[in-house]
């Protein structure tokens, strides 16, 4: 099987780099077209040997860009088109159907209660969506509340197939020696009890609270930022602010594989944290949660669909905490006063092992390219 993978841009994000991550466990031959931003995630998808192609596409109402992805998916003869992200679900779903590739997969990766990736769910946002969703054979949602999500904006139920996103449990596997490396590389004190927020530096991300949370916390409490964004400046202000610069550090955008970029990738950091905190009010599914929980990492979150989408004892160390700076402090102040745990990857974190996640992904595939194939059109009754 050929197939194409349609996504926005390529930048360090959840979205892009399951992506890349997900290629790497699919047993299909993958080429990938980023409409934008061919960043880091690109360079690590080329370092894997896949071809990465970039559209250049200008804008969102670029629609010089249609003809030339269907150039593409014609030229590449492609058995399967799957799309990522918002505007590369509404011009790849359309793309392919004219490039007269049926089986169209689509996933799903950030519906929130009131936004997508980062913008309203205004009436134009959800008609445009369901608009190009109906060219597809199926959407994914990376998780089961994703799927509810979906269904009350419109999209058939049948339609709907839940996959969900999937980590490397190998490669986040508690390690002291890489600890102590880690931490020794960061500068932190021997006693710095390290609180770690992962993802966009992004006003939705509220890291916000955890700088405020800092400052009614003991010295030896540090706060470590994992990401990029166009919060980062505003935070370092807020920290600077609330007199707690000299115990935030921002490390930049992380890979999830070292890809010759400077300083430890993002299980090393993991393994450097004793605590990881999500503040983030809105979410889809919740990876970075899930990272830290692969780490053996206690975790306090406001919003996991990936935790809350299952049993209670699959994830014990997962605390719900729901408020600002202060009920963070507090909670934070709890769980380390309830001491170190074995740094064990809990149920929760097997659950979403990423070989589980691309052979759910593969059936997703081969439905879909079974009920586009013209051998699979219903036949009439034989002679005898």
């Amino acid at each position: 099987m050929r197939a194409l993978h349609i996504i926005t841009g390529l930048g360090v994000g959840g979205a892009e780099q399951q992506l890349r991550l997900l290629i790497r466990h699919l047993p299909v031959d993958c080429d990938v077209v980023t409409l934008t931003n061919p960043g880091a995630v690109a360079d690590g998808l080329t370092a894997d040997g896949v071809r990465v192609l970039h559209l250049g596409m200008t804008g969102n109402r670029d629609l010089a860009a249609l003809p030339r992805l269907v150039g593409i998916i014609r030229t590449g003869r492609y058995d399967l088109v799957h799309t990522h992200l918002y505007r590369a679900c509404v011009y790849g779903r359309l793309a392919a159907r004219i490039a007269g590739v049926k089986a169209v997969v689509a996933t799903e990766h950030s519906l929130g209660d009131s936004q997508m990736e980062g913008r309203d769910l205004s009436t134009g946002v959800r008609a445009l969506y369901l608009a190009s969703e109906r060219l597809g054979r199926s959407t994914v949602a990376v998780s089961p509340t994703v799927a509810e999500r979906l269904k009350r904006w419109g999209v058939p139920g049948p339609r709907i197939e839940v996959v969900p996103n999937g980590i490397d449990l190998a490669r986040f596997r508690f390690d002291p020696a890489q600890r102590l490396r880690t931490r020794q590389r960061l500068g932190l004190p021997e006693g710095a009890y390290v609180v770690g927020g992962i993802g966009r530096l992004a006003a939705g991300k509220r890291f916000d609270v955890l700088v405020r949370a800092l400052a009614q916390l003991p010295d030896d409490y540090w706060l470590l930022l994992v990401g990029g964004g166009t919060e980062e400046n505003l935070l370092r202000r807020t920290a600077h602010d609330y007199g707690v610069a000299d115990r935030v550090l921002f490390t930049g955008e992380r890979p999830y594989t070292p890809d010759g970029s400077p300083g430890p990738d993002l299980p090393s950091l993991t393994a450097a944290m004793d605590l990881l905190a999500s503040p983030s009010p809105e979410e889809a599914f919740g990876l970075a949660v899930v990272e830290g929980l692969a780490s053996g990492l206690p975790v306090l979150y406001a919003s996991c669909p990936a935790i809350e989408d299952l049993p209670p004892q699959a994830a014990s160390g997962a605390r719900r905490v729901q408020g600002g700076p202060e009920v963070f402090a507090r909670a934070l102040a709890a769980a380390r006063a309830r001491g170190p745990r074995p740094r064990t990857a809990p149920d929760a974190a097997h659950h979403y092992c990423i070989t589980r996640s691309a052979a759910q992904l593969m059936d997703v595939y081969a439905a879909a390219v079974s009920t586009s194939s013209p051998s699979s059109a219903p036949q009439g009754a034989s002679s005898s």
